[in-house]
């Protein structure tokens, strides 16, 4: 059972569609706060700085996951769950940069963008040692 054998990648894995899921949370209560009626993705700065911190989540999503679960595949379990955490830090560090103005989003970003680098380039390189 793969659960059996990648128990804390899977948790890296939760962990961010969890951070996800409160990003979505947090656009639905920026609408109410400001009236943004859907299908409007306009209004305050307020409400679009939270609404940019969802779509990148969104974004970075597409990368990580795959990355992520090849990197374990590729590597172990524990060093694909530690640039997972690392990437749930950074996510949590870019929303809560971001909420506050736009600025503040680099620290975050930097962190997670280098858990996906790590995590792209370790599976390219298990990939490529596969096939020798």
């Amino acid at each position: 059972m793969i659960l059996e054998q990648f128990p804390l990648t899977a948790l890296a894995t939760l962990s961010a569609l969890f951070v996800y899921f409160y990003c979505m949370i947090q656009v639905g209560r920026a609408r109410y706060k400001h009236g943004v009626q859907p299908p409007s993705v306009d209004g305050p700065e307020e409400f679009l700085r939270v609404n940019r911190v969802h779509q990148n989540m969104e974004e970075q999503l597409i990368m990580f996951l795959p990355a992520l679960w090849l990197f374990a595949i590729a590597w172990e379990d524990l060093w694909a769950a530690i640039l997972g955490a690392l990437f749930v830090v950074g996510r949590i560090l870019y929303a809560q940069g971001y909420y506050k103005a736009a600025k503040k989003r680099s620290r975050g970003f930097g962190l997670s963008s280098l858990a996906t680098i790590v995590l792209l380039l370790g599976s390219l390189a298990g990939v490529v040692m596969a096939l020798l």
